[in-house]
């Protein structure tokens, strides 16, 4: 690896703290590493209120509400937010056109880590598989030296915690093509490979799937000789990519749910992997706590990692079965009057929803729509939302967009007018034996700050429901 980036003495400029602290982390580790820490930030003081009062112990300077380029006469070295389009940003421009070089956390943190590393993305599903295969290689570290560290884009920054990583240790990070697009110039710092799937998604900052896909492809650049990447047959848009960019100095680990020739399989409803000739089971998909086949393609990517840090099938199957699910991802959120709430607001794309309504087997009340993020085609997830729901309400800019990818001829397709209104109609169209599904296939930027915010929001208001229920029900009108 390169030589690892100084900091000690050094005046660097943090670019991006973020309302909901997404540069805290970096912030404080470079001040307690001797850091001269100068904070920038587009956002005015009030709408950081909450991670300012996070570093507020620290001794940076604070240059809020723009990035001025007199900033840049004190800095000597630039951390930039993965949020941040470093080709749209003038400030990072003017950085590089000083020659001033710059880094980010993700960057710094594998720079020094010692243990190895298994990175892990894909255009969905990557921050539960993360967590699951943590779940599996903690199960089979219970009884082994080491320790197993769970963190990047999945929402836990690990950088902080670079003394207590020991080179025995593994560590498990969840990549977004934002933040592997700053590994473009890195040198080998990766293990195992993990890709989940890809699907269009961030178009408006990669601009078309090709770059999308060679942004998330960094991860297998960066692979160390010998190194292992694990994929799955079934995703074919990934296979379209990754296949030109693997070579045989690196293992490959397949899984496939339609294939007996991968090396993790789904056989008559169980998960399986060849051993000398014989299966072994690991467990039954049914038994996973989360519903829906894309987590059992999770699970054998869990189970893939496994495999390659050589984890007992019996641990794997205890880490699967103590895997609960993660906040915001299919997550049940409970039941009033034979209805269930499912709260899965990190779909963001139209695939992730696809994904969600394949989770049940009918029945569903669908809440779907926000902003695009320029994915305006909508006629494969319309096919799908008719097929697999009974009731549709649409919200935000897409609303539209979608009624229109869906049969028009339904009468069960309704516009909410915002949030609440999407929830209450949801309320009075749910019949016993319900599922109502928020699972918007959209971002969040029309209404909320992000997913979590959306989630959180959808939480909140299903106690509201609860509330109201014993409420007279009038008829939805349609869309």
């Amino acid at each position: 690896m390169r030589d690892v980036t100084e900091v000690a003495g050094r005046q660097v400029t943090v670019m991006g703290l973020g309302r909901f602290g997404g540069g805290v982390g970096v912030t404080r580790w470079l001040a307690e590493a001797g850091a001269r820490v100068i904070v920038t930030d587009q956002a005015e003081a009030d709408a950081l209120s909450e991670s300012l009062e996070r570093i507020a112990d620290l001794p940076v300077k604070l240059e809020l509400g723009g990035h001025r380029d007199s900033i840049l006469d004190q800095t000597e070295l630039l951390i930039v937010s993965p949020a941040v389009d470093k080709a749209k940003s003038s400030f990072v421009q003017a950085a590089r056109a000083r020659g001033i070089p710059w880094s980010s956390e993700m960057n710094l943190f594998l720079e020094r880590v010692r243990a190895r590393v298994i990175g892990v993305t894909g255009s969905s599903g990557k921050s539960t598989t993360t967590a699951m295969i943590g779940e599996v290689l903690n199960a089979g570290y219970a009884d082994r030296d080491g320790a197993v560290h769970v963190g990047g884009n999945i929402g836990r920054s690990l950088l902080g915690e670079l003394d207590a990583i020991q080179p025995i240790d593994l560590v498990v990070l969840e990549l977004s093509s934002f933040q592997l697009e700053n590994l473009a110039n890195f040198d080998a710092c990766i293990d195992v490979a993990v890709f989940t799937n890809l699907t269009p998604n961030h178009l408006d900052r990669h601009g078309a799937l090709a770059d999308y896909a060679d942004a998330k492809l960094n991860l297998v650049r960066r692979l160390r000789p010998g190194g292992t990447v694990i994929h799955n047959l079934d995703a074919a848009a990934l296979q379209e990519y990754l296949q030109p960019a693997l070579d045989g100095s690196s293992r490959g680990i397949t899984i496939s749910a339609e294939r007996h020739d991968a090396d993790i399989t789904l056989r008559d409803g169980r998960l399986v992997f060849e051993s000398d000739g014989a299966l072994t089971t690991v467990i039954d998909a049914g038994a996973l706590p989360v519903p829906g086949r894309h987590n059992v393609y999770n699970a054998m990517t869990a189970v893939a990692v496994g495999r390659v840090e050589e984890i007992e099938p019996t641990a794997m199957r205890n880490g699967l079965l103590r895997f609960a699910g993660l906040p915001h991802r299919l997550e049940s959120v409970g039941e009033i009057d034979g209805v269930r709430w499912f709260n899965d607001s990190k779909s963001t794309t139209p695939e992730a929803t696809r994904t969600a309504l394949a989770a049940f087997d009918g029945n569903v009340v669908l809440i779907v729509g926000g902003d695009d993020k320029k994915q305006s085609d909508f006629t494969e997830l319309g096919r799908v939302i008719a097929d697999r729901t009974r009731t549709v309400i649409c919200m935000g800019r897409t609303a539209d967009a979608i009624a229109k990818a869906i049969d028009r001829h339904r009468t069960n397709v309704q516009r909410a007018s915002d949030f609440d209104d999407a929830i209450e109609r949801a309320r009075v169209s749910a019949r016993p034996g319900d599922v109502v599904l928020l699972s918007p296939g959209c971002a969040s930027y029309d209404m909320f700050a992000n997913y979590e915010q959306r989630g959180e929001a959808f939480r909140a208001r299903i106690g509201r429901v609860r509330v109201d229920e014993s409420e007279p029900r009038a008829p939805a009108s349609g869309f």
